[in-house]
């Protein structure tokens, strides 16, 4: 685990020299001092730990940054999963507890060492180009349905039930949603249920539909491995969440925010907490998304290549009676080129209570909400905010 203070890894900070010796990078402050040396690991650049817990990465070109702790308690934490998806000894303990830390304090970590193919990743981001690529007449056909699945159009939406600000401009970003892929028999689709619809896909985009569902799959994986470090961390057995999430209704976003002037007020994406589980962003270059912090500053989520920042959303903060914080964020609208998001909102099975949990509540610390079942609560939080008959009237 290292710590990274919420700033931008591009902003100025002591900057050192690298130096290769013997097939290996030495790294040396600008005063000369040795301060740590490469650790090898599943990742895209290299990283080094520096004794003080100082956390050092490499650039492409090279150059190396070096970044300390910060004060206060603004840090997001950075978490290398890959000891404990390997089963290394006591790396369970040690990552449950790293992440329990990391949602108490601010909500929000990233995480590297993760095994999802850096490829696939980069392979997701191009089709969420190709796919906001296309004439509008193309999207329009694709429109978002009553299932909140298909394409969501620039300046119709913002998440209007925001209580960490007054919103009352939509955002600046289009998008393109899917959900689980049923079949016509799943259960859910023959019940007719909402959320569980047909997904839209693009006829003219060959491949676009097999990408975007690898990634998917790969991330649902990844976040189903996490969820015995989430009830180990709230001192529940390990596999408490596995029922829930067995079948988990997730949303996929493949979102473009182009380079626009905002007015006051406006957002790529307006302040806002996420309504599912846990959300899990693969890192880009471009800079945008910000935290609120616990002292109530923005700062932007550092970038970290290959890989994701994640940050658990209101059904994990009433479950947990608030143990768990569903943490503020927003998106700035980038400057001078587009930036590209794929969000990965989990959550668990349509029909799953969200009950106070046994071992966050006591005589001191009663429930906060009534138990609601997912789907309730998300008819509630999509009606309110992303509404699709708001871009009906659209030629």
């Amino acid at each position: 685990m290292c710590v990274l203070p919420a700033i931008s890894l591009l902003a100025q900070s002591t900057l050192a020299v690298v130096e290769k010796k013997a097939g290996k990078v030495g790294f040396y402050t600008l005063e000369g001092k040795r301060t740590g040396e490469v650790q090898t690991g599943p990742f895209p650049h290299e990283m080094v730990f520096s004794p003080d817990r100082r956390f050092l990465y490499v650039t492409d070109n090279g150059m190396l940054w070096m970044t300390d702790k910060g004060e206060g308690g603004n840090t997001i934490t950075v978490i290398d999963v890959a000891p404990y998806l390997a089963g290394r000894p006591g790396a369970f303990a040690a990552t449950a507890t790293e992440l329990g830390r990391a949602l108490e304090d601010v909500g929000f970590f990233v995480v590297v060492g993760h095994g999802i193919p850096q490829g696939l990743i980069d392979d997701t981001f191009a089709e969420a180009r190709r796919f906001h690529a296309q004439p509008m007449d193309a999207k329009l056909a694709l429109r978002m349905n009553e299932h909140n699945n298909g394409y969501m159009m620039l300046g119709r939406y913002a998440v209007w039930t925001s209580d960490v600000n007054a919103n009352d401009k939509p955002d600046l970003n289009e998008a393109f949603f899917i959900k689980r892929e049923r079949g016509p028999d799943d259960p859910l689709v023959r019940a007719g249920r909402r959320f569980a619809g047909p997904n839209r896909w693009p006829a003219e985009l060959p491949g676009f539909r097999d990408a975007v569902l690898a990634y998917t799959d790969a991330v649902d994986a990844l976040g189903r491995k996490l969820l015995p470090l989430c009830a180990t961390a709230l001192d529940l057995p390990g596999d408490a969440f596995d029922g829930a999430f067995a079948e988990s209704q997730f949303s996929f976003r493949l979102t473009h925010y182009p380079p626009v002037a905002a007015e006051a007020n406006q957002y790529g994406i307006a302040p806002h907490t996420d309504a599912n589980f846990m959300t899990f962003l693969a890192q880009s270059e471009v800079p945008g998304l910000q935290v609120r912090m616990p002292d109530a500053t923005w700062l932007d989520v550092p970038y970290v290549p290959g890989s994701f920042a994640v940050n658990s959303g209101d059904m994990m903060q009433r479950w947990t009676n608030h143990r768990f914080k569903s943490t503020p964020h927003r998106a700035l609208p980038p400057v001078g080129r587009p930036r590209y998001a794929i969000p990965y909102f989990m959550g668990p099975h349509l029909d799953t209570e969200i009950a106070c949990l046994p071992t966050c509540q006591g005589p001191g610390n009663p429930p906060r909400h009534a138990p609601i079942t997912y789907a309730a609560y998300l008819d509630w939080w999509y009606d309110a905010n992303y509404n699709a008959a708001r871009q009906r009237d659209v030629a």
